[in-house]
C-alpha cells in the first residue's frame, strides 16, 4: 500500500513536469554557462567554413576554422554568440550574423541509480538547466521502482574536493509532502535510491499460516514478529523448542534452539532473523 501511494505520487509529479519541461529547457538554456564536454554547434551566416559542430574541450575551449583556439568556459549561448561576431568582425566580416546551439548539456549534470525505472540497466544521467529539484529529477528519471527503499540518499561534491551525504525520506518527501526536503540539485549531484529487495524467512510447523513470509531486507523480522505474521502459534505449539535454521557463510547449517517462554517473559532477548531463515515451532507432545 505504501509504495502504491508512492508511485501514484510519482508519476502525478511526472506528468506535470513533463508538462513544462520543454518551456523550463527554453528558458533555462538562455542562461546557461558553457562548460567541459558541451557540444555546439555553430553557425554563421555567409562563412560556410565556420559551420562547425564543435566539443568543448577539457579546459574549456573550442577550436574553430580561420579563428583558431577559444576560449568558451563560462559564456551563456548569448555571450558566446557576441564573443564570436566581435573576433569575426576584426578580422573577417561586417556585421556577421552567429547563431550558437547547445546540442548537449554535459558540464552540468547530475546521476541517478538504484530503484529508478530509467536506472535498471545501471546509471541514468540527466542535463541539469536551470533549477531542478529532487522531485523533477526522480520524475524524469520514470519514478520509483517496487523495490525502492525508505530513504534517498544525495551525495554532494564541493570545490575542495571533499562530499557530503544528504539521506531524504521517501515518505516525509512524496507521502507527508515536506517540500524542504525536495532540495534543488546541483552539478555532479548523485542521487542513490537504495533498492530493498523483498526476501523470503520461512516459518514451519505449528503456526496458524505456515509458509515463506515476504519482507524487506531493510525491515527483516525478528523471531516473534515472524511468529505473529504467521497467524501465531497453534494450540499443539511448543514454544520452549522453536527451531531456527540458518546457513553460515560457508553454506553449512546451524540450528538454533530458543525458548520462546523467556523471549515473551522478558528473560531474554528477541532474535533477529535473518534472510533465507527457517523457523520451526514443533508439536508439544503433552
Amino acid at each position: 500500500m505504501r509504495h502504491s501511494t508512492i508511485i501514484f505520487s510519482i508519476f502525478l509529479v511526472l506528468f506535470l513536469s513533463l508538462a513544462v519541461f520543454g518551456q523550463e529547457k527554453e528558458i533555462a538554456s538562455v542562461d546557461y554557462r558553457v562548460g567541459p564536454k558541451d557540444l555546439l554547434e555553430i553557425s554563421v551566416f555567409g562563412l560556410d567554413e565556420l559551420n562547425k559542430i564543435e566539443r568543448v574541450s577539457e579546459d574549456g575551449k573550442i577550436t574553430l576554422p580561420l579563428l583558431g583556439e577559444i576560449e568558451v568556459k563560462g559564456l551563456t549561448k548569448s555571450e558566446l554568440e557576441r564573443k564570436l561576431v566581435q573576433l569575426l568582425e576584426e578580422k573577417y566580416l561586417h556585421n556577421p550574423q552567429v547563431t550558437v546551439f547547445i546540442r548537449e548539456y554535459m558540464s552540468k549534470t547530475v546521476s541517478v541509480m538504484g530503484a529508478v525505472r530509467a536506472a535498471v540497466q545501471g546509471t541514468y544521467t540527466y542535463e541539469l538547466l536551470g533549477r531542478q529539484t529532487l522531485l523533477q529529477i526522480i520524475s524524469k528519471a520514470g519514478g520509483l521502482t517496487s523495490e525502492a527503499g525508505d530513504e534517498i540518499i544525495v551525495i554532494r561534491f564541493h570545490e575542495d574536493g571533499t562530499s557530503t551525504s544528504m539521506k531524504i525520506s521517501i515518505d516525509d518527501l512524496f507521502i507527508k509532502g515536506d517540500t524542504e526536503l525536495n532540495i534543488p540539485l546541483q552539478p555532479d549531484d548523485i542521487i542513490n535510491i537504495p533498492v530493498d529487495k523483498v526476501v523470503p524467512v520461512y516459518v514451519f510447523g505449528q503456526v496458524r499460516s505456515p509458509g515463506a513470509l515476504q519482507v524487506r531486507r531493510s525491515h527483516l523480522p525478528t523471531l516473534l514478529q515472524a511468529i505473529a505474521q504467521a497467524g501465531g502459534f497453534a494450540e499443539r505449539a511448543s514454544k520452549g523448542g522453536v527451531l531456527i535454521k540458518r546457513r553460515d557463510e560457508n553454506g553449512k547449517e546451524i540450528q538454533i534452539k530458543v525458548n520462546v517462554r523467556d523471549i515473551i517473559k522478558g528473560k531474554k532477548e528477541d532474535i533477529q532473523l535473518i534472510e533465507n531463515d527457517v523457523v520451526y515451532v514443533p508439536e508439544t507432545i503433552f
